[in-house]
């Protein structure tokens, strides 16, 4: 799962974490992270994310193992000494202080000489387009607006390094929205290496180089966010990660880097081998909603019978709800070209190519 094995920028070694002595929340963790790296760590609440933030902040230490930043060992460093900036979801601005004034707080404590904290004051409100609002107070501003402040402060003192703890979960929508490409562009133009927590994945598949998908304290998959969507490695990243069906049946036979797969619910497919067991084991099949074909004329080795339950227009396509293969919330995508003529309760074949179904482990 590492992306360089020597010059790692991050490197987490051989880490556990737990908190009682018993339970690990953190297990056997190895990830590298390369300098100028977006790595977003995602998963649910628990799954040991946010935990491994803070080990690497120096707000907690790990029970064992070791972390290295640029190369020399950090554990037993203070959080105030690694030189790493900080986002948090609250902001955590001093609402005493004014913009200006929380942004010149970090410098000061470096002791930097007033001319210098100025200059890099207002380089830092400029790079999040906030130069007109230093005098104004965190109350005095939208939520947005203090997102960008904080974003501003973690970055004002040139750190080499910044951690962001899901940073966006207390804006709307479409402000969220809007953050997010704002973060992805500002570390586009200055190249510093972020490491980012979220449980959101469209947050993570936006703004990331890599995602490391955490479940249980390990990391299921590391991956760029294309080959985590396309080619999940298995069931819990297929399931997690994007809008995904899943088939349930018995792993029939074995050809080549294919498998035959009889259902459950009736019928067999065939699908890509990617994680399964034996002969006669339980296997989780995993197919993207976009990649299942409606009415297709052309010949498939996966051609099925499909009840319409419900469609839902949503603009650039429509959502439909099937009964296909036993499952009654099979989703297709249809791309909406104006001649979607499908009727709710009616019956449709509906086709998929091989290989984009994936056998996966059965979990």
């Amino acid at each position: 799962m590492n992306s360089s094995e020597n010059n790692a920028f991050v490197k987490f070694d051989k880490i556990d974490k737990s908190y009682d002595g018993e339970v690990l929340v953190v297990k056997n963790l190895n990830l590298d992270i390369d300098k100028g790296e977006f790595v977003t760590m995602l998963g649910p609440s628990g799954s040991g994310k946010t935990t491994t933030l803070m080990m690497l902040a120096g707000f907690e230490t790990p029970t064992n193992g070791e972390i290295f930043l640029d190369g020399k060992p950090i554990s037993k460093i203070p959080p105030y000494e690694r030189e790493i900036g900080m986002v948090f979801q609250n902001y955590a601005l001093f609402p005493h202080m004014t913009v200006n004034e929380n942004l010149a707080f970090p410098l000061e404590v470096r002791k930097n000489s007033k001319s210098e904290t100025e200059e890099r004051v207002k380089k830092a409100l400029d790079m999040v387009e906030l130069g007109e609002f230093g005098s104004r107070f965190p109350a005095q501003l939208s939520g947005g607006q203090q997102q960008r402040v904080a974003l501003a402060r973690a970055l004002v003192f040139q750190p080499r390094l910044v951690l962001m703890d899901e940073p966006l979960g207390a804006l709307d929508k479409n402000l969220r929205e809007q953050m997010q490409y704002e973060i992805k562009h500002i570390h586009e133009r200055i190249g510093i290496t972020v490491v980012y927590v979220t449980h959101d994945q469209s947050e993570a598949l936006t703004m990331s180089n890599r995602i490391a998908v955490f479940d249980d304290g390990v990391v299921q998959q590391l991956s760029t966010p294309d080959i985590l969507y396309e080619q999940p490695e298995n069931s819990f990243v297929a399931e997690f990660i994007g809008e995904n069906n899943t088939l349930i049946g018995t792993l029939k036979k074995e050809d080549g880097e294919y498998c035959e797969v009889d259902l459950d619910g009736g019928g067999a497919v065939k699908a890509l081998k990617i994680n399964v067991g034996s002969i006669g084991d339980k296997t989780k099949l995993s197919i993207r909603p976009e990649r299942v074909v409606i009415d297709s004329k052309d010949s498939s080795d996966n051609i099925f019978e499909g009840l319409v339950k419900e469609l839902i227009y949503l603009g650039d396509h429509v959502r439909a709800r099937l009964h296909v293969c036993g499952d009654e919330n099979f989703i297709v995508k249809i791309p909406n070209e104006g001649n979607v003529s499908i009727k709710e309760n009616s019956k449709i074949n509906v086709s998929w190519n091989p290989k984009d179904i994936r056998a996966l482990d059965y979990s």
